[in-house]
């Protein structure tokens, strides 16, 4: 190469260096804004907390227990059992024969009753007869006042005699028809004791029946939420891995448990047993008390740290990219797939709608159209 050429191209370089300095100093703060300004850490959609009504809810554990329960007893003692009818499960209506005692000493009684019946009946009648007598003859003087009171007074006798036999046939009788035991109500046999051939005693317990079927739920609550209570309202009562039933609270207990301060609810469940409820199972109640107005937000824009709540809110955009916010939110009720927000948040607020768990407070974020 030649001296020519090699000054030529160094005249060319310097021109073109000389160019690109004079625009580097020519717009100095667009560099600089290009070096200074932050990258988004995240590109997100916004939302706002939306207001909604809300069904106020309280829950409280209990079990499944009979209504009323019903105890049959023997009414006759010294009389073995004949017959035993049902078993424990079976369905039985009000006054079907669940057990038969033996009759025989009990019929013998009757028979002896009825035959002293008689024998006063036939008393009585000559007593009558005599009194009556008495009387007429009385004015004639052939009786004296006292031979005529002792008729009138054999007469009173007579018939209290018969009074009596008559009640000793009556309590015979009664004792004949308690041999066999009869069902109170309709109903579902719950237990059973009495054994074939057993000899009981008056009063031994022979049967428990649930009444009508008729299942409740007893659900304990405190106080407080007692008070939030009244009859009529309606209870979702479930049963894990069994099923559930909705129900009305029939009563609220008038006392409280000393040692715990908790009270009883008494709920309704009509047709519990065919939907495979039984008394004894525990169960979880949810009672209905109201609607209430709040302002919720979906889930998935909230971030759990540290066990506590957290949502983003964006700061003023004004055509830039927004700074991301943490605020820490109390949370509520569960609606659907939203959460209600009891404090931290305002109506108009602009909030990150997800991804919240992939920001940090203060990152600046891209904000695109949904």
């Amino acid at each position: 190469m030649t001296k020519g050429k090699i000054g030529a191209l160094s005249a060319v370089l310097s021109v073109l260096l000389g160019i690109g300095i004079i625009a580097v100093r020519s717009n100095p703060s667009d560099a600089a804004d290009s070096a200074s300004a932050p990258k988004p850490a995240l590109s997100v959609t916004v939302i706002q907390p939306v207001m909604r009504d809300i069904s106020m809810t309280l829950t409280a554990n209990g079990s499944i227990a009979a209504w009323q329960e019903a105890i049959i007893s023997a009414e006759v003692s010294d009389l073995h059992l004949t017959e035993v009818n049902v078993q424990v499960g079976e369905t039985v209506k009000k006054g079907q024969v669940l057990a038969v005692f033996s009759d025989e000493s009990v019929l013998a009684d009757v028979a002896q009753s009825r035959a002293a019946l008689a024998e006063v009946e036939a008393n009585l009648a000559d007593a009558r007869v005599n009194a009556e007598r008495a009387q007429q003859i009385s004015a004639s003087g052939a009786l004296s006042s006292q031979q005529v009171n002792q008729y009138l007074t054999g007469e009173k006798t007579a018939k209290a005699k018969v009074q009596s036999a008559k009640a000793q046939l009556d309590s015979q009788l009664l004792r004949l028809k308690y041999t066999r035991v009869l069902a109170s109500d309709d109903g579902v046999i719950s237990s059973r004791s009495a054994t074939l051939g057993a000899v009981v005693t008056k009063g031994q317990e022979l049967f428990r029946m649930i009444r009508q079927n008729r299942l409740e739920w007893r659900g304990e609550v405190t106080a407080s939420e007692m008070a939030q209570l009244k009859p009529g309202m309606t209870v979702s009562v479930e049963v894990p891995n069994v099923g559930g039933i909705n129900g009305k609270i029939r009563s609220l207990a008038p006392t409280l448990d000393v040692r715990s301060r908790n009270g009883l609810v008494y709920v309704d469940l009509p047709e519990a047993a065919r939907h495979g409820l039984r008394a004894g199972m525990f169960a979880r109640g949810e009672f209905q008390i109201g609607v209430k107005a709040g302002l919720t937000v979906p889930q998935t824009a909230l971030s759990l740290r540290d066990g506590f709540s957290y949502v983003f809110r964006l700061g003023e955009q004004n055509g830039e990219p927004a700074k991301a916010s943490q605020v820490k939110v109390q949370l509520g009720r569960r609606i659907d797939d939203s959460l209600e927000i009891v404090s931290g948040l305002k109506a108009e607020d602009r909030l990150v709608a997800s991804g919240a768990s992939f920001l940090t407070d203060g990152d600046t974020v891209q904000v695109v159209q949904p």
